[in-house]
């Protein structure tokens, strides 16, 4: 196995995006509250990450019971938090390019064994990661907790990579145990993130779609559209976005043009049946040569 200098400078930007985020997740949740509003939220958070100086590596997710990834409130988002409500925080944070990856459920309701199970994943997981460690391993002992506790992972949702202006690279680090997959190394930076269900253990796409990035820089016919990419290329080439971070009136209409032109990747909401519940936590970290470094711990 190669030696890595786990002391580089890109493992301290990692460590310092991880910081960041910490504080500001924490932050964050202190928020949600029953008549607060979403939108304030999501703005909060990504402020935050600006004001200590790193930026966000993807708009602030919100979800809301069976809502699982993807959800970030709309420019005009008048949704607010509502007693019984299971809340996930889910937020990344960029230095320089080395991201920070990190998730925690809020419970407004009557959700502490479903918030415990995916936390308690986390947990094993974490204790069984390390150098030489197989990917289907780690899912395995995530698989094993939340199923102890009645519920079910979430297989076709998976913990992953980190690397420069890349939040979900290799490797995929799988909710359940799989004979495929590979051997941690020393100096991978990965986020392990449980999702528990009291459902069937899948999430497929829903209607909402409020994140975007960019899939390929094009010649591009309208006008609008035309100025819209050209403000993505400058400002998010190589991270995702949110349309809320735009100005006009049109900008939603434009997105969904240079989404049909293949220009823009969407990344629509994901979730669970209607009336079931989803419970996430995540945390980013450094394989070391005996175990790992929580960054957002």
């Amino acid at each position: 196995m190669e030696d890595v200098d786990l002391s580089a400078e890109r493992f301290e930007k990692y460590r310092e995006a991880g910081r960041i985020l910490r504080e500001t997740l924490d932050a964050a949740a202190e928020k949600v509250e029953p008549g607060a509003s979403h939108l304030d939220v999501a703005e909060f958070a990504e402020a935050q990450i600006e004001a200590a100086g790193a930026e966000p590596a993807f708009p602030a997710n919100i979800s809301i019971d069976e809502e699982a990834s993807h959800a970030s409130p709309g420019r005009d988002d008048e949704s607010e938090f509502h007693e019984g409500e299971l809340v996930c925080l889910d937020v990344g944070v960029h230095v320089d390019g080395w991201i920070a990856d990190a998730a925690i459920s809020v419970d407004l309701g009557d959700h502490t064994d479903l918030i415990e199970a995916a936390e308690e994943a986390l947990d094993a997981a974490i204790e069984v990661a390390g150098p030489g460690v197989h990917t289907g391993e780690i899912g395995a002992e995530i698989q094993d907790v939340i199923e102890a506790y009645g519920y079910n992972p979430v297989v076709n949702l998976s913990g992953h990579g980190l690397a420069e202006y890349d939040a979900h690279t290799n490797p995929t680090i799988p909710n359940r145990g799989v004979d495929t997959g590979v051997e941690l190394e020393v100096g991978d930076v990965i986020a392990i993130e449980p999702f528990a269900t009291d459902g069937g253990g899948t999430v497929s796409e829903g209607q909402k779609t409020e994140i975007y990035s960019l899939r390929q820089e094009r010649s591009v016919r309208n006008r609008r559209a035309r100025e819209l990419l050209e403000e993505i290329v400058e400002r998010y080439d190589r991270l995702p976005f949110a349309a809320r971070w735009f100005e006009g009136a049109r900008t939603d209409m434009t997105l969904n043009r240079l989404t049909q032109q293949n220009v823009l990747e969407s990344y629509p909401v994901l979730k669970g049946p209607d009336g079931t519940k989803i419970s996430q936590a995540e945390h980013t970290m450094i394989v070391t040569e005996d175990g790992v470094e929580l960054t957002t711990d």
